[in-house]
């Protein structure tokens, strides 16, 4: 038995915040793999179902990120669950947007949800590590994590969720290295759906055929012996 933990903030306001990726995706998973109805308990939000034919526990804590520990840990006891057993998804701001790292144990970095979580359940839980880049200086953050994402972000952020979801299974079977190329094979560079590049067209002469193709005879005055000659030179 698993508990996969989104962390993020609850209600509307917060929804499409880049603080919440973490409930972005648990909530993909949730609905990707058929799990059952979210469901109100350990002073968060609860879904359950299977991943590869291992039992996992979603979990999106309702006490706002700086006290997401408190959901966590009720869980984690009600359920006798090691950290080991826990797995995290939050947002990363020292990695570029759409980068994803997986680690166990280790500190918060001065992330709240994650110092909640060291409080009481301690450090040895993985954590899956979401970037959203970082706005540049220090005192941008909190402004920076609680804006919504922009709409530039939309293609690349609904790659990373769905290549969670390819991956999850291979996550809850403790497959990390699968886990991330299945990320990977959803973030494939953009470029690489880009049209090739084609050479500009060469410039039409006033009174040729617009065709590339057709021959251009107009100003061929030679004469058929002259011609004959040209061929054989």
């Amino acid at each position: 038995m698993q508990l996969f933990v989104g962390l993020g903030n609850p209600g509307a306001k917060y929804a499409k915040n880049r603080h919440n990726i973490g409930f972005m995706a648990v909530d993909r998973i949730a609905e990707d793999h058929g799990f059952g109805p979210w469901k109100s308990k350990f002073q968060g939000e609860l879904a359950e179902g299977h991943l590869d034919g291992r039992k996992v526990f979603l979990l999106k804590p309702q006490t706002y990120m700086n006290r997401s520990g408190q959901s966590v840990g009720e869980a984690m006891r009600f359920y006798k669950l090691a950290p080991e057993d826990i797995t995290v998804f939050h947002d990363e701001l020292d990695l570029a947007p759409g980068k994803v790292r997986v680690k166990t144990g280790g500190g918060h970095a001065g992330h709240n949800g994650l110092r909640s979580l060291h409080q009481h359940v301690g450090e040895a839980y993985r954590r899956v590590r979401l970037g959203i880049g970082h706005p540049g200086r220090k005192d941008l953050v909190t402004h920076y994590v609680l804006q919504d994402f922009a709409k530039a972000d939309a293609d690349w952020l609904d790659d990373l969720l769905r290549g969670i979801c390819d991956g999850a299974p291979a996550l809850a079977a403790g497959e990390t290295e699968k886990f991330l190329n299945a990320v990977a094979l959803r973030r494939a560079p953009q470029d690489r759906m880009k049209p090739a590049p084609q050479s500009a067209p060469k410039p039409e002469r006033a009174g040729t055929d617009t065709n590339p193709d057709a021959e251009d005879t107009a100003a061929d005055t030679r004469s058929p012996l002259q011609k004959l000659v040209d061929k054989f030179r």
